[in-house]
């Protein structure tokens, strides 16, 4: 069954989100480095790289950062994996902003389970929908036409909620609200995301430029700690990957495919000022 919703689109930011994501058809960067092995990206990457490759000259220096660039984000999914720990093949998971379905079918990869993203780009819900059935698990993995705000789906439809750097296009309370409605009790919400480091600087110069060029809203680390537990999830781990989250954007700024975004990132995270952060959390158990 696909879910979709005929309003998806409510609000200025996710209207940005919607016209920057859906006409982003020609993009380079995720497109190039996704057409290796059928798994498309629209997150960052933590870890370090291959320092041989800068090494190398000419169209050979070029096609290896690309390609060491695209195994780092494709090794950014474990940074999920990992925090949801043993996932039973049962078990079922929202991808809420799921791009072009590279995260969702690495979850189903790693797991063998049910996966189903949300996301309000039709364009990008189409391709995705071409991966998986490229990479044959198209009954299992499954792209949905609505917001991950109001997924439409029952109470208590899911064992887990993956967002994977999407949670800076969204209002955290009401849509971890929405992840709360959807969690069966028990059930586990982690997140990935660069933000704020309100303890230094709540409004950073990097983040703004940021914000300009994704047309996203950067939001505050407290503010994600906040709306979790409103909406009655619980974090029990909270990890800081600000220092391997560097490497990436290291790397990102040698490749032809480099936008300038890689210099506020870079800033960014050597002050301290923005932070990458992983946050697991569980629903609770009693009525929310």
């Amino acid at each position: 069954m696909t879910i979709e919703h005929s309003s998806t689109v409510r609000t200025d930011l996710e209207k940005a989100a919607f016209d920057y994501y859906d006409n982003k058809r020609d993009d380079r960067i995720n497109l190039d480095l996704g057409s290796t092995d059928g798994y498309y990206h629209h997150h960052f990457a933590v870890g370090d790289f291959d320092r041989t490759v800068l090494a190398l000259d000419g169209d050979a220096r070029e096609e290896a950062i690309n390609v060491e660039l695209h195994r780092m984000e494709t090794r950014q999914v474990d940074v999920l994996t990992e925090a949801l720990g043993e996932v039973p093949a049962t078990a079922r998971i929202l991808d809420g902003g799921s791009g072009r379905g590279g995260t969702a079918l690495l979850l189903h990869k790693a797991f063998g389970c049910r996966v189903d993203g949300v996301n309000i780009s039709t364009y990008q819900n189409s391709f995705a929908r071409n991966q998986a059935q490229a990479h044959k698990c198209a009954d299992s993995v499954q792209f949905h036409d609505c917001n991950m705000a109001s997924t439409g789906f029952p109470d208590a439809s899911f064992d887990y909620v993956v967002t994977n750097e999407t949670t800076m296009y969204i209002d955290t309370y009401e849509t971890f609200a929405e992840f709360a409605r959807i969690l069966k009790p028990g059930g586990r919400y982690v997140l990935v995301t660069w933000c704020n480091n309100d303890a230094i600087d709540p409004h950073p110069p990097e983040a703004t430029a940021i914000d300009e060029h994704y047309h996203c809203h950067t939001h505050r680390r407290t503010t994600y700690l906040r709306a979790l537990l409103d909406a009655g999830l619980v974090p029990y781990e909270v990890d800081d990957l600000t220092e391997p989250a560097i490497p990436y954007w290291e790397l990102r700024s040698h490749s032809d495919l480099a936008t300038g975004i890689e210099k506020p990132y870079l800033d960014g995270y050597r002050s301290d000022r923005v932070n990458y952060i992983r946050i697991a959390s569980r629903r609770a158990s009693g009525d929310h």
